[in-house]
């Protein structure tokens, strides 16, 4: 089964983001002090860190699991996006020692439910049908 998805792209972005994420968090935390700046840099190169690293694992369960519609690029990206919003958020209260069993649950679950409703909404849409050339008007 051919879906047209094919991993370079996810593959090239996947790596573009662990680079930089990760290579610039090694930088950050070895050459910077906690000051506002460097604390807003540091959430953020963990969202690329993170997203990069989880694209390829997202893509992989998406070819191996195919739903009845295969999901389409937008969807992929999307999906490793919440994860690095996840780990971002777990990261940043965890600053304020906020982080319990129950946030982290709870938190994931949130996400899994907006994710859930955002591709049932997707899957909602009517499309019109293309009209033939072998249909007579």
């Amino acid at each position: 089964m051919d879906d047209g998805l094919r991993f370079k792209p996810f593959g090239l972005t996947s790596l573009l983001l662990m680079v930089l994420g990760w290579g610039g968090l090694y930088l950050l935390v070895n050459r910077t002090l906690p000051y506002v700046w460097p604390r807003w840099a540091f959430f953020f190169l963990v969202l690329m860190a993170l997203t990069g690293t989880i694209l390829p694992v997202v893509y992989f369960f998406h070819r191996r699991f195919p739903g009845e519609k295969p999901a389409e690029a937008n969807v992929i990206v999307r999906q490793a996006l919440w994860f690095g919003v996840y780990g971002a958020t777990l990261a940043w209260l965890q600053l304020g020692r906020l982080v319990t069993i129950y946030v982290v649950l709870g938190l994931g679950g949130g996400l899994a439910a907006l994710e859930y409703f955002t591709r049932l909404r997707e899957k909602s849409h009517w499309k019109p049908p293309l009209p033939s050339d072998d249909q007579p008007s």
